[in-house]
């Protein structure tokens, strides 16, 4: 399914493996936290991966987002981000942080962000390449705690 996505890369393809792999092979982990989202006939449709950001008490990580080209208009990426939000709610979380690309072919994610109420929180420019900054978007659960 990564593969079918165009704007991921091989090596980006290769990172989001890597975290399966680690969350898939130590059920003890507790870093990535993968959540699938399935057709009736067990076809991987969309995933997550959101965890604890490292050295904080409330703060989550939307690591990976990604749902099929062939599925994507039907409201998958919707469900699988309000299924991360409630898992940070439920782990006591206050913020949930996505991080993207400034690049024009991901104007559709950013989009997307911005639908779900999300604001962007920190930009760096010339971070993955130059004239290829990091967007930070971000959501705070109020009362959350």
């Amino acid at each position: 399914m990564l593969k079918k996505i165009p704007n991921f890369t091989d090596t980006e393809v290769g990172v989001a493996m890597e975290l399966i792999l680690i969350a898939g092979g130590n059920p003890f982990q507790t870093d990535y936290n993968i959540f699938v989202y399935e057709n009736g006939n067990g076809k991987i449709l969309g995933y997550h991966c959101t965890g604890r950001r490292p050295l904080t008490d409330g703060v989550y990580d939307l690591y990976w987002i990604a749902v099929d080209p062939e599925n994507e208009i039907k409201g998958i990426g919707k469900q699988l981000l309000e299924h991360a939000e409630e898992f940070v709610k439920e782990n006591k979380g206050r913020w949930i942080l996505a991080e993207t690309s400034s690049k024009d072919s991901y104007s559709k994610t950013r989009n997307f962000y911005m639908r779900n109420n999300y604001s962007i929180v920190a930009q760096i420019n010339d971070f993955y390449a130059v004239g290829d900054h990091l967007i930070v978007f971000g959501k705070y659960f109020v009362n959350n705690n």
